[in-house]
């Protein structure tokens, strides 16, 4: 059950492909604002609007929304992001500002606040993720082979500070280095268990966990839209080196291997069919167990659609994720997806992969900023064991 509410408050304007500008002038594009705008202003024209031209104005939307997932149960979501570009030239990336506010049923609340900044001429690219969370979930234990009955429920407060600054080896390839902290406090068992029990947890996660290092980061980019890509190739890789020195707990390092294919398919159609291909893995040493690879704990909380977040864990995740994007609407204002995904996690790097776990599903997408290509996601995934639900998310999955 997904109930929304979309405020926009300001458009921004996005770089559109040749085809798409084709089909907006046989049939006018629609998003949220505009059906707002018919709501409330029923007999008011619409503003005409010549978002198709790049501007270098900042622009925002809000989006207040209630939804439901298998994470977080009923939550209630005000999310807020603004786009610009630093120039008008053909190839150049929109910047964005996201964050929102979530509180859950589960008495969940994150706090994150993201940016992708691109300096004129797309020169230098500046990537900033900050969040606090204070987020009761479960736990599984690790490796493919974890029981799913046997999932206990911790509770813990977490910050997050992660900025990287790339710069420009030539055009579309970045080279660049930053700084990562990550901080547990609190971590403590909330089930009704033994005191036995929770003796053990409590032994093997201990209450805090802290990580603190460098990272070295290579990208390939040549999307022009990373809201919601149409076209182009992502690749990255990040490598992140945490030692005690740095206020590490241990030191130990890790390695994000991150690709992402779009195209249109049929070509001009305006619909996507994307790929996606991650290795994340610790590659030394001991990682703290709550920031070691695991399901829906990527950078976005997006992968495996299908099963609860924290399913699987361990020291090697490999995942396969691939999704057909398509428009029901001719005006763009509503769209579907089919998704399909697999994933593989061992507890020792060293394990032979044995076990694939797969997920599938379908959704909907709803139109919230025709020009920068923003949209609700509301889908519905099934995994392995009876695991299904709903998955929320603002902004394409990948």
């Amino acid at each position: 059950m997904i109930l929304v509410i979309v405020l926009v408050l300001k458009n921004y304007a996005q770089v559109q492909n040749p085809s798409d500008s084709i089909q907006a002038a046989k049939v006018p594009e629609k998003d949220m604002g505009d059906v707002l705008h018919h709501l409330f202003y029923r007999h008011a024209p619409l503003q005409v609007d010549a978002g198709l031209k790049k501007d270098t104005r900042k622009h925002f939307s809000i989006v207040p929304a209630i939804g439901y997932t298998l994470q977080t149960g009923f939550a209630g979501i005000l999310s807020g992001n603004m786009a610009w570009y630093t120039d008008t030239a053909e190839d150049t990336k929109i910047s964005s500002v996201n964050t929102n506010v979530t509180y859950s049923q589960k008495k969940q609340i994150l706090i994150p606040f993201q940016i992708n900044s691109w300096t004129k001429g797309n020169r230098y690219n500046i990537i900033t993720d900050f969040r606090f969370i204070k987020y009761p979930s479960v736990i599984y234990g690790l490796g493919g082979e974890a029981d799913p009955n046997q999932g206990f429920t911790i509770n813990f407060s977490g910050i997050k500070v992660h900025q990287t600054v790339m710069k420009a080896l030539s055009h579309n390839f970045y080279i660049g280095a930053g700084y990562y902290f990550d901080k547990l406090w609190n971590i403590r068992p909330t089930d009704s268990l033994s005191d036995n029990l929770k003796d053990q947890l409590t032994t093997k996660l201990g209450t805090t966990e802290t990580a603190s290092g460098v990272v070295f980061r290579f990208l390939y980019d040549n999307r022009l839209n990373q809201i919601n890509p149409q076209q182009g190739l992502y690749f990255n890789v990040t490598y992140r080196y945490s030692p005690k020195a740095f206020g590490s707990d241990s030191t130990w390092h890790s390695v994000l291997i991150d690709a992402r294919k779009y195209v249109q398919f049929p070509k001009g159609s305006g619909n996507v069919l994307a790929f996606w291909l991650m290795q994340w893995f610790v590659a030394g040493g001991t990682s703290p167990y709550l920031l070691m690879p695991s399901t829906g704990w990527d950078d976005n909380y997006n992968t495996g659609r299908g099963y609860i977040q924290g399913r699987y864990r361990g020291n090697n995740m490999t995942y396969f994720e691939t999704e057909y994007r398509f428009g029901i609407t001719n005006n763009g204002l509503i769209g579907g997806v089919a998704f399909a995904n697999l994933q593989h996690f061992s507890s020792d790097i060293s394990a032979a992969y044995n076990t694939i776990f797969p997920g599938y599903g379908l959704g909907l997408r709803i139109k919230l900023n025709k020009h920068s290509g923003a949209n609700l996601c509301i889908d519905y995934g099934f995994g392995q064991n009876g695991s299904r639900g709903f998955f929320v998310n603002l902004g394409e999955i990948f």
